[in-house]
Formats: structure tokens, C-alpha cells, sequence
């Protein structure tokens, strides 16, 4: 008889307050980089499809053994808005996304799927359109099997980052961040607030004005 990989039994992670993920969703994701050190995804895991934005959901899946079953058995769980996030265990060979791994992920309503690991079928992620981030490509791939020892809605390491069900993820064409829902709370503020300055810098800067002026900065650099 196949097993269902392990599931967490925390209690039911609440829903992200809409406010905040539309406040996400305005926000420039590096602009964030300037005021945070912890929650950067390791540049490595990058967007294999260009120009594309991510605000959403972490559900986690840990896939060991290139046990695909796993892996449909976290496309079932997945609910509009969520980011598939999927920790392979340093297993940089199998791939556990492909064309229907995506297709299953995008109908089920999730906004992207980050993987540490490669994934497949590149060509029809693209044209599917569903933002996929991992480290690159293979055509070996996970097998029709049970390992036993898989795990879905459980806290995961993702290009060094700890990622818990539940934490909202942050990716584009610059790379992936995981921050909680508090800790996102606490610098989008920030983050706009120098978004909404950052044009009339650029504009004094291609004026000619000279960057000590423009950034104030009295000796002392300011950010970028």
C-alpha cells in the first residue's frame, strides 16, 4: 500500500492579510536588500523564465529519494496564491519539476514554484508561464515511487533559508526572499517610502547634480 508523505500537525497557518501582499505586490523586491540581511534565497536559484514578479504563499514540500509521488501529493495541497517551495536535500540531479508538475501547480491557482534542486522541460515551463525558480535544468528525472520519506507542509532549507508553511516569498528576475508575515510587515513601509523617492534621485542624478548632493551624503555613503 503507498504511503502519504508525512504532513505537519501544527495548527492551520492563518491567511496573509490582503493589505500586506498588496503592499508587497507594489514594492521593489531589492529595495527590500537594502534595509534586511536574512531571507535571501541563494542567488543560484534563479527564474528560468524572464520577467516575471512573485508575491505569495510558502507550501513546503521535502522530496527525498526522487520520489515523485511526493511531489503530486503537494500539488493536491496547494490553494490559490501559494508558492510551491521544495527543498530536495541537496539532490542537484533529479528533477522534480517538469511540464505537468507546472500545469498541475498553475491550475490549482499557485502563483510560482521555487526549487532547490533542477527542474525539466524547459521549453514548456516557458510557454506554460508559471514563474519557476531553481538552480538549472536536467533530464533525469524523479521516479513513480514511494520512498517513505518525503514530507509536505513542513519547515524546509531552501538555497540556505529556512522556510516555514505559511511565510511569504518574494521573487523576480533579481532572485527569491522568505520573510514572515511579521517580518515583511515591518520594512514594506521602508521599502516604499524609498521606492516613491527613488525617481526624483534618478532624475537629479541625470541632471547632472553631483551624487554627494543627491544622497546627503556628509562623508558618509547612503544606500544605492
Amino acid at each position: 500500500m503507498m504511503s502519504l508523505p508525512r504532513t505537519s500537525t501544527s495548527p492551520p497557518v492563518p491567511p496573509v492579510e490582503a493589505a500586506l501582499l498588496a503592499k508587497l505586490r507594489r514594492v521593489s523586491f531589492p529595495t527590500i536588500g537594502h534595509y534586511l540581511e536574512d531571507g535571501f534565497v541563494d542567488p543560484a536559484i534563479r527564474s528560468l523564465l524572464a520577467d516575471v514578479r512573485v508575491v505569495g504563499r510558502a507550501m513546503t514540500a521535502r522530496i527525498a529519494d526522487a520520489d515523485a509521488v511526493a511531489m503530486n501529493h503537494a500539488l493536491s495541497a496547494l490553494t490559490p496564491g501559494d508558492v510551491l517551495v521544495v527543498d530536495m536535500g541537496g539532490d542537484a540531479v533529479h528533477a522534480s519539476v517538469g511540464a505537468v508538475t507546472s500545469c498541475a501547480a498553475l491550475s490549482a491557482g499557485a502563483v510560482g514554484i521555487v526549487v532547490d534542486g533542477v527542474v525539466t522541460d524547459i521549453v514548456e515551463l516557458r510557454q506554460g508561464g508559471l514563474p519557476v525558480f531553481a538552480r538549472g535544468t536536467s533530464i533525469l528525472t524523479t521516479k513513480r515511487h514511494d520512498g517513505g520519506n518525503s514530507a509536505i507542509n513542513v519547515p524546509v532549507m531552501v538555497g540556505g533559508v529556512s522556510v516555514n508553511p505559511g511565510d511569504i516569498v518574494l521573487a523576480d528576475d533579481n532572485g527569491v526572499l522568505v520573510l514572515t508575515p511579521d517580518g515583511a510587515a515591518d520594512v514594506v513601509d521602508l521599502a516604499l517610502a524609498s521606492d516613491a523617492a527613488e525617481p526624483e534621485t534618478l532624475d537629479r542624478l541625470r541632471a547632472g547634480e553631483p551624487l554627494a548632493d543627491v544622497l546627503h551624503m556628509g562623508g558618509k555613503a547612503r544606500r544605492s
